[in-house]
């Protein structure tokens, strides 16, 4: 499936409405967030969803979370961004990952994860009554996205909220998240989140 044209597909239909539809987008730092929110808000009503218990340390996540809530402040936008963050409890990756410690990043261990917090997401998206969920995932280079969006539209069957099928690192979106990362001065982590991408880059 071509994503970016079943994407662009919605959007078309969304633009045709008369109101903005609610979308809970999760959200995995803030330059990843950049690029997402601003090609978006001009089409949906959006919360951003902060739930990324792969992260590792606690210290690392704090300051992710902290980089994401700046950014939603600083960011030029005509209208407010909400953010909904639920706590810390790495111990709910360390579950999903079990017996997937020594699989190489992008694997297995990878695609629970992706399914770890879109189910949070779609599970809260279903809570708060959103026409939509979707996630900042796909713009990175290194996930693999036809797997996101597979996952995505799973729980949409399964919890009954929209899936927004996306591929945000076409058309250059993420060169445009460096653009915009330059321009808030946000920080950039150079792992994934988990303490397995954090050592796979120590030992580069």
């Amino acid at each position: 499936m071509n994503y970016q044209t079943v994407f662009e597909n919605e959007l078309e239909k969304i633009g045709k409405l008369n109101y903005k539809p609610k979308l809970l987008l999760h959200a995995c730092c803030a330059p990843c967030s950049s690029y997402v929110i601003e090609y978006l808000h001009e089409y949906f009503e959006i919360t951003v969803f902060f739930y990324n218990p792969n992260i590792y340390p606690v210290t690392e996540y704090e300051r992710r979370l902290n980089e994401l809530i700046k950014f939603l402040k600083e960011f030029k936008y005509d209208q407010k961004i909400n953010i909904i963050h639920e706590k810390y409890s790495h111990f709910e990756f360390a579950n999903c990952a079990s017996g997937f410690e020594a699989v190489k990043e992008g694997g297995e261990r990878c695609f629970k994860c992706y399914e770890l917090r879109l189910s949070k997401t779609a599970e809260k998206a279903k809570e708060l009554e959103y026409d939509y969920f979707t996630t900042t995932l796909t713009i990175s280079p290194h996930k693999n996205s036809e797997k996101i969006n597979e996952i995505g539209k799973k729980l949409s069957d399964i919890y009954g909220v929209k899936f927004l099928y996306s591929d945000f690192k076409k058309k250059n979106g993420f060169k445009r998240s460096l653009e915009l990362s330059e321009e808030y001065g946000l920080y950039r982590q150079n792992y994934c989140g988990c303490e397995y991408s954090m050592n796979d880059r120590y030992q580069e």
